[in-house]
């Protein structure tokens, strides 16, 4: 029986859209006694690949912790997975709130030490001895209370984008980093203020807030659900956001609108924006903020290092990524001295700029028919590969390539080559290459525009 996932990204991006069924993308935690993580966790696999539900979990002898899609139509079904579990009976599931198909394109779940990395000894204190919940008018009215400070348990990278106005932001890169630093810094206020504590779907407050309880706060407290439910409740209920920004999340999206408030900037020009982007080196992957002409002129990399190596043979670049020093370099969050524009720490309330209305990371509203798909991206040529599968392309014609990775970017067509010729029309079952200056994948979709934006 099948208990790990068998399909590329791009496999599996290609049969969601043939699929061409409404996704959901929700997050859940439980903190719980399992015995067996292992039959957990092989038990889960089994149900929710029947399911097709995808995304990224973690289980443990203290709990589960997952960021998943799940096709809107079997909702209902995957609910009653989880009430087949008693720990998880009625358990609240944080559903996005900006839906992306493509949120995520595998079903990885992992058996872990821990549900989230604290770095804690949970038999030294007492783990369920929680800060009280509130929701979001509560957490908004203790917010404006004088005797209150909030603190953000979340990373730099994602806090860099958007907070709570007035929050410690600590210049930490996980979770453990940032108990001992706030501890420390809060060391006078034990007795007379309000803690308040929050982060992005409310696990790590769980652990955090009894820590600190253990330490000596008095008055602890924690928003419910985190930033993702704090939204949802917001739009509900017509509350203002008291949180400015965007929230990063880890999935292919990096982040939702909460407000269209920038208070971030591009780390490499500094023009105000809070896009992520992962390096497209394979040997790098940094994760840092880049605006759409960086992402363009920098064709997703971070510096002109990891430009010049996309651009060498293939095997040249897998030979630089060989050894264990290159590869503890892969996947670092947002700190390189590359990027002149970083920012972390002590962050500013007041916005750099609102949000444009067109982004090529948001749906691009044009008049459009579906004219082919990718099959290829020469790198070193900047050379795109395409199958026409319907109508025709012509010189002169403006495209929107889209796709989960790619965004939605418009071009115009000035030159085609349609099975290794030049052309001024191609037409159905050519297969045409024409520069671009980024990336395509094999999920990618060609359209030509009928109706600019």
């Amino acid at each position: 029986m099948q208990l790990y996932n068998t399909l590329s990204a791009e496999e599996r991006a290609q049969l969601i859209d043939e699929a061409g069924k409404e996704r959901l993308t929700l997050s859940f935690y439980a903190y719980a006694k399992i015995e067996d993580p292992k039959k957990f966790r092989d038990e889960l696999f089994i149900a929710w690949n029947a399911l097709d539900a995808l995304g990224r979990i973690y289980v443990a002898h203290e709990g589960i912790n997952a960021q998943m899609s799940v096709p809107a139509d079997q909702f209902e079904a995957f609910r009653n997975t989880l009430e087949v579990y008693d720990f998880m009976k009625g358990i609240r599931l944080n559903v996005a709130v900006d839906q992306d198909d493509y949120s995520f394109l595998k079903l990885t779940i992992k058996v872990r030490h821990k549900i989230v990395a604290d770095g804690l000894n949970d038999e030294s204190f007492d783990v369920t001895n929680k800060g009280i919940h509130l929701k979001a008018q509560e957490f908004n009215n203790l917010l404006e209370d004088p005797n209150t400070i909030v603190v953000d348990f979340r990373n730099h990278y994602e806090s860099e984008v958007g907070h709570f106005e007035g929050a410690i932001t600590p210049d930490v890169e996980n979770f453990r980093e940032s108990l001992p630093i706030i501890n420390e810094k809060l060391q006078d206020f034990k007795e007379d203020k309000n803690l308040l504590m929050y982060c992005t779907g409310g696990i790590r407050c769980e652990k955090a807030s009894a820590y600190f309880k253990h330490q000596g706060f008095k008055n602890v407290y924690q928003l419910e659900g985190g930033i993702i439910e704090y939204t949802r409740q917001i739009k509900e209920e017509g509350i203002k956001s008291k949180f400015i920004g965007k929230n990063f999340v880890f999935d292919h999206r990096l982040g939702e609108r909460i407000t269209d408030d920038i208070i971030a900037q591009c780390h490499q020009c500094g023009k105000p924006c809070d896009n992520h982007t992962n390096c497209a080196n394979d040997a790098c992957h940094l994760l840092f903020i880049q605006c759409d002409e960086c992402k363009t002129a920098m064709e997703n990399c971070c510096s002109t290092e990891c430009l010049e190596t996309i651009h060498l043979p293939l095997a040249e670049q897998l030979s630089l990524r060989k050894g264990l020093q290159v590869g503890n370099k892969v996947f670092r969050k947002g700190k390189s001295e590359a990027l002149k524009f970083k920012n972390s720490g002590e962050l500013p309330d007041a916005p750099l700029a609102k949000v444009e209305t067109k982004n090529i990371r948001k749906k691009i509203a044009v008049k459009k028919v579906l004219v082919g798909k990718a099959e290829h991206y020469y790198t070193k040529s900047q050379i795109a590969q395409f199958l026409i599968e319907n109508k025709e392309l012509s010189v002169g014609d403006k495209v929107l390539i889209s796709g989960p990775t790619t965004g939605e970017q418009e071009v115009e067509i000035t030159e085609i080559f349609a099975n290794g010729k030049p052309c001024e029309t191609a037409k159905k079952g050519d297969q045409i290459t024409f520069e671009l200056p980024f990336r395509v994948r094999l999920s990618d979709k060609l359209y030509k525009i009928i109706q600019p934006s």
